[in-house]
């Protein structure tokens, strides 16, 4: 019987599976671009990881004064976030052998992500990793996005367990608060270093400071078969 009986593991996508990130700024950039806005830098992007699309651009709605509404300002940004996440779309090797690590055990797993539903199977199939991860949750699906617990809540639901035998393997700070929000404990993989002293992050029971650098599939998995 495998060692992790009662535990479930809820990963995000974003910057935690996969190396999204660049390609959400590079879709941004341009759209934002197109609605005059032409200096938006990646350091403006940092503001907005771990955060949905649909607040994303709602935020720019509010804070550049976009005459497009929010629903027309989504729907562009998510055309061309598929469009460069289908061209390439880099999953982390040792997320990777983590995730294989969790399916040899039988242990359950979900995506829960504030991606769009499109974005997310988009993603799987391009890497391959939909073969181990066939629970997904969006945030387009609830009616909260992170930091409100609505997403990892209705994973757990999904997979038929209880928010306390869960796990959360997140790299932002509003996915961390998220995990905490809904009684799930959380590795924590910050995608930026800047952000590790974040106090969202100081509820995880794994922090690891140095990100995706630092993280291991092997220590995450002693790690969950010591705190089951």
């Amino acid at each position: 019987m495998s060692g992790f009986s009662g535990t479930a593991v809820i990963f995000d996508l974003d910057g935690t599976l996969v190396d999204s990130e660049p390609n959400y700024y590079e879709a941004g950039r341009r759209l934002l671009a197109e609605h005059g806005v032409p200096d938006f830098t990646w350091t403006d992007h940092e503001r907005y990881v771990g955060i949905s699309t649909l607040e994303t651009v709602t935020r720019w709605k509010r804070e550049y004064g976009l005459e497009a509404s929010v629903d027309e300002l989504l729907a562009a940004k998510n055309r061309r976030y598929l469009e460069l996440a289908r061209a390439s779309t880099r999953a982390y090797p040792e997320m990777r052998a983590f995730v294989e690590l969790l399916a040899a055990e039988g242990v359950p797993m979900a995506v829960a992500s504030g991606s769009s539903p499109e974005a997310i199977t988009a993603i799987l199939a391009g890497t391959g990793l939909d073969a181990q991860l066939r629970t997904v949750v969006s945030a387009d699906e609830v009616e909260r996005g992170k930091p409100a617990p609505d997403v990892f809540l209705e994973a757990a639901r999904r997979l038929g367990v209880t928010p306390g035998d869960c796990v959360v393997v997140e790299d932002a700070a509003p996915g961390a608060a998220a995990a905490h929000a809904a009684g799930m404990r959380c590795i924590a993989v910050p995608y930026l270093a800047a952000q590790a002293d974040a106090p969202e992050f100081a509820t995880a029971g794994l922090l690891l400071r140095g990100g995706q650098g630092e993280f291991t599939a092997r220590a995450a998995y002693d790690w969950l078969l010591r705190t089951r």
